[in-house]
């Protein structure tokens, strides 16, 4: 092997091995190439263990057990195989799983720019909103028509049976009070 075959072999640069050549930890074959089996043995016996560098192992950070379970969810949800639990997710799963999400998010992110869907706050607002505007007319209303309802049950009843204003609109508000309670208790669902 050249130096850089051997470099390459042993995972060291060029420089390392022009050293460990010129300190003879390297076995040489008459034309001046490295016998590689030869002097990985030779380096094994003369390099100290505690002079050597090795290179830090990576760092990972521990995976959050929601974002495996959210991985595993979303390989279920698209019919793909799902690990065992504890059995760990390999990396093609995870990459999968990922690649199913992004998608997910941009037809989510596509059907909002289309306004085929809304901000679930903004409409929860809304709803509300409008409920009490539905409510407060409703609340208003025997104010409004109790005089009207009452003159107009006298016309029909005659004169012999005169309904009052004031008790009309008083029964009108309990019914529609009673009617209100009733509608209160309705909650809309919106999952």
């Amino acid at each position: 092997m050249s130096e850089r075959q051997y470099a390459a072999h042993v995972g060291l640069s060029r420089g390392a091995i022009q050293k460990a050549k010129l300190a003879e930890r390297l076995v040489l074959h008459p034309d001046g190439s490295i016998d590689a089996a030869a002097s990985d043995m030779r380096r094994a016996e003369m390099t100290d263990p505690s002079k050597t560098r090795k290179p830090p192992a990576p760092k990972l950070k521990p995976v959050p057990e929601a974002a495996v379970a959210a991985v595993g969810d979303t390989l279920r949800e698209q019919g793909l195989a799902v690990p065992a639990v504890g059995g760990g997710t390999t990396f093609l799963q995870a990459k999968t799983a990922n690649e199913v999400l992004k998608a997910q998010e941009r037809r989510i992110r596509l059907q909002k720019l289309k306004g085929d869907l809304v901000d679930r706050a903004r409409a929860e607002t809304l709803m509300f909103r409008l409920a009490r505007d539905e409510r407060d007319a409703w609340v208003t209303w025997p104010a409004r028509v109790a005089a009207l309802m009452a003159s107009e049950l006298t016309a029909v009843l005659g004169s012999a049976a005169t309904v009052e204003p004031a008790l009309m609109q008083k029964v009108l508000e309990a019914h529609v009070r009673a009617q209100l309670e009733t509608l209160c208790e309705v909650r809309p669902g919106l999952g």
